[in-house]
Formats: C-alpha cells, structure tokens, sequence
C-alpha cells in the first residue's frame, strides 16, 4: 500500500527494515518473567470491566501489534483478537511468532489512524508504543474512540520516547541513562541500526514535543470518553533491565472508559 503522508511512508520504511530486530525484542521479552507480569495486568484489567463475561465472549482490537506481543498475550487469555499493523513485514512477523495462535487471531494490515472497522466494533482498544510516531494522533485517537463499543474500555501505554529532542533537561536524563546503562553492563536499547532515521521521524511528529501523558487525557476526554492515566505503571510493567535503559522515559497507561 502507498500512503501519500510522508511520515507514514518513512515509518512504513523504518519498520519494514526493523520488523526483523524488533521481533527479536520481542521474543526475548516473551521468553522471560515479562510474559507473565503483562499478560496478567491486561487480563485483570480488561476482566475487572467485564466481571459478567467470558474473555471469549470480549472482542480486542489490538493496534499497532508489531511482531504481535499483545496478540499472543490477550489470545493466551482466551479473548477474541484483531491485530492490525501499518507494515506487512511486522504482520509477517506476528503471524510466524504466533504459532498454534495464530488461527486464533485475526491479523490486518490497516492505517491506525483509518481504521476499516464499523461504529463499535470492539470492546477493548489497546496499543503499546504507538502513539507517539504517529503524524495525527487526535485523529488517531477519535477513530480508536469510534470503532470501541460503549462502556468499552481503551488501554494505551506509551512514554515520552523522544521529548529530549526538544527540551535540555530531557536530553540531559536520557544522556544519563546511556551512561548509567554502559556502566551496568546492560544492552542499551536506544542504540542499533538507523537510529538516526527514527530520531528523525520522531523530530516531525507532533508528540515528541508534548509532555505527556496530560494530552492524552485532555484529547480522548474531547471524544466523551472518562479518562484517568497512571504514570508509574512502569514500577509494575518493566524488567530490572529497562527501568536502568529508559528510567528518563517511564512508560505510563491512559485507560478511557467510553
């Protein structure tokens, strides 16, 4: 597919190549105690909202699903779940790294901020490390508003990934974290391949200059959802590994009830 906006085009670019090294990640994250911790969270999460029903019963619109992390762990669960991805490559990926899920999981290639689903479609909305990169993320947002059944929920967990680009106290942190990372001895996640393009990406998008996660709350509240956010969802979200990498950039949650 061609997408005339030249920031989709360079993230469809980008993630193409990464798809492979980034499902890498991903693996490794699926390997490991992470598994668990986050697929336990977003199953009491979404279970909590919907006590009367059965996971099956609850249909998930995975967004942005990447080598598809999200789609395993909420498939596992026994909910029933769309995953959509701008890039084929990472779609190819999902498919591969899903195994005997893969059946159980509907994988589409689709524009998270044209989404080709009816007026509430779903029941839960959810997306990790997304929001940031897109070109128009209030559209984004209004559209991930739109196709969630009413009284669904939307759960998006994201950081700051590149505010240092704009603001010194910011870099001055994520400086640090590089140099405390080098000296635990610990992979540094913000360095490999390209990572020039992904700064540059990130210079020309809108989100990288905003504090957030208040914007988040103050957009989807606009499409009449109730929106509270957690900033320390990091404390129970991460390994020991990347709170040392990305401690200038914790992950935080926004959770909408529409």
């Amino acid at each position: 597919m061609v997408y005339s906006n030249p920031i989709i085009h360079k993230n469809l670019m980008y993630w193409t190549n990464r798809a492979a090294g980034y499902s890498d990640v991903n693996k490794t994250e699926l390997s490991s105690d992470r598994r668990y911790v986050w697929k336990d969270f977003l199953h009491t999460h979404i279970q909590t909202h919907f006590p009367n029903q059965s996971p099956f019963q609850i249909k998930v619109l995975d967004i942005g699903t990447g080598p598809g992390f999200f789609s395993f762990l909420l498939a596992e669960a026994g909910f029933s779940v769309t995953a959509i991805d701008l890039t084929p490559a990472m779609l190819n990926e999902a498919r591969s790294n899903a195994g005997p899920l893969a059946d159980r999981i509907l994988f589409l290639e689709m524009n998270a901020q044209e989404l080709d689903f009816p007026d509430q479609s779903f029941d839960v909305v959810i997306s990790r490390n997304l929001t940031w990169n897109l070109p128009d993320p209030e559209r984004a947002y209004q559209e991930w508003t739109r196709v969630l059944k009413k009284g669904g929920i939307l759960l998006n967990f994201d950081a700051n990934w590149y505010h240092y680009l704009f603001d010194e106290s910011a870099r001055n942190a994520y400086e640090a974290d590089r140099i405390n990372t080098k000296a635990a001895g610990i992979k540094d996640g913000n360095i490999g391949d390209n990572f020039d393009v992904m700064e540059e990406i990130a210079a020309n998008v809108p989100l990288s200059r905003i504090q957030r996660p208040q914007w988040d709350v103050t957009c989807l509240s606009k499409f009449g959802m109730n929106v509270k956010s957690d900033r320390f969802v990091w404390k129970q979200l991460w390994s020991p590994e990347e709170k040392m990498n990305f401690s200038s950039t914790p992950l935080f949650m926004v959770l909408g009830c529409k």
